[in-house]
């Protein structure tokens, strides 16, 4: 009887063995999520807190655990210098054993950060950097870019507004590699579709006085005057030309990088007419306005592109992590590929081979003072652009595409 009952003993171990090896496929028994972004600087508004409180809405959301195991939510501030971020991304992978870091604001901390990603092969999903390199010449199997990219922004814009008959632009770019970024794939687009680029200025970053530059735009006669740049640039751009009169003279501005809280510190009276491409606007449907809704409640202003992105990716990345059984970054991306992202913020959405999660964007205008019924009632959408369109096909120099 003894030596029958060895044998089912081992059977009952090796079962309990491989049940606790399924069930135990989460690294150090804890998920832990770092959001590395601006808290302080230009982009603590667009990003920052509202950044961190969109991860951990989507944390609670999905019930604070999986796998059985708690996910957990930590915080670190870049201050936009590519070595602090990589700095603190290097300490959080290697120390805190970090899984996941999401949102990283500018794009040079986004590829500096990506460089450590990539030696620690873990995890990186970035939203408000921009760089389309990120996903083209510089792909990673550890990172994913989920809401925008310069060439999405300036398709959805410049290709929108020439068919509307804007077939004259001048730019006014920021003398850095993401407004010259910006212009060129603009200037491409526009030309493409029979448009002209009359000029263009470049105003060093965070100019004091853009007045210069604004009346060389004004003498162009331009239809478009296009803006090649994120902030403090754009908006201050969009109020002097404003106090130019060059909405009023007949001019239009369109912003290839403009996010909801600069519309909103900004006031509709000096953004009216302006245009834009968004991935996301709170007031658009009544998914939109359920999730943002919850989120002001927290935040006290409507959440942003990124912020909003924050929020879908990780609530995609957790479940890709019940649905594959493990945290393992390479399994975990796998199954993020595998299902249709079609949440409040993405529409027809799908992560590609090369890592960009593309999904449809939007050509909107700003509403003026008088079409505004309430409180960030801000954009009329005048088209959707289809996400294959904005972003293209895969880039062959990454290599990742087959």
């Amino acid at each position: 009887m003894f030596s029958r009952l060895l044998p089912m003993l081992g059977t009952l171990a090796a079962a309990m063995l491989a049940s606790s090896a399924a069930l135990a496929q989460i690294s150090d028994d804890v998920v832990k999520i770092g959001v590395l972004t601006d808290m302080n600087g230009p982009a603590s508004t667009p990003t920052g807190q509202g950044s961190v409180t969109a991860a951990q809405m989507a944390v609670d959301d999905f019930g604070g655990k999986v796998l059985g195991k708690p996910i957990s939510v930590i915080v670190g501030d870049h201050q936009l210098k590519p070595d602090v971020g990589a700095g603190i991304a290097r300490r959080w992978y290697d120390v805190e054993q970090v899984d996941l870091i999401v949102d990283v604001p500018v794009s040079a901390v986004g590829l500096a950060v990506q460089n450590v990603a990539n030696e620690k092969k873990k995890l990186l999903i970035v939203h408000s950097t921009g760089a389309a390199d990120f996903h083209g010449k510089l792909c990673s199997p550890y990172a994913i870019q989920w809401v925008f990219d310069t060439h999405a922004l300036a398709v959805g814009t410049a290709q929108e507004v020439v068919k509307r008959g804007g077939d004259t632009w001048f730019f006014i770019t920021d003398d850095y590699a993401f407004g010259h970024s910006l212009e060129r794939d603009a200037s491409a687009v526009i030309t493409a579709n029979g448009g002209k680029v009359v000029g263009a200025v470049r105003p060093p970053f965070a100019t004091p006085d853009l007045s210069s530059f604004i009346l060389q735009a004004q003498a162009s006669k331009a239809k478009i005057i296009g803006i090649a740049a994120g902030p403090p640039n754009n908006t201050n751009e969009i109020k002097t030309a404003g106090e130019f009169g060059i909405f009023k003279g007949g001019q239009q501005m369109a912003g290839l990088l403009v996010l909801i809280t600069d519309v909103h510190a900004l006031g509709l009276k000096a953004a009216e007419g302006l245009l834009l491409t968004t991935s996301f606007y709170w007031d658009m449907d009544d998914k939109t306005r359920e999730w943002s809704k919850r989120y002001f409640a927290k935040m006290n202003r409507m959440p942003t592109m990124w912020q909003a992105g924050v929020y879908s990716s990780v609530m995609h990345y957790l479940q890709a992590i019940k649905d594959a059984g493990t945290d393992d970054p390479l399994k975990v991306t796998a199954k993020m590929r595998e299902k249709p992202i079609e949440d409040f913020f993405a529409r027809h959405g799908r992560l590609r081979e090369d890592n960009l999660m593309v999904h449809d964007l939007m050509l909107a205008q700003v509403k003026s003072p008088e079409e505004s019924k309430y409180p960030w009632d801000y954009y009329k959408v005048l088209t959707t652009i289809p996400g294959e369109q904005a972003f293209g096909p895969p880039n062959p120099e990454c290599k990742l595409v087959k």
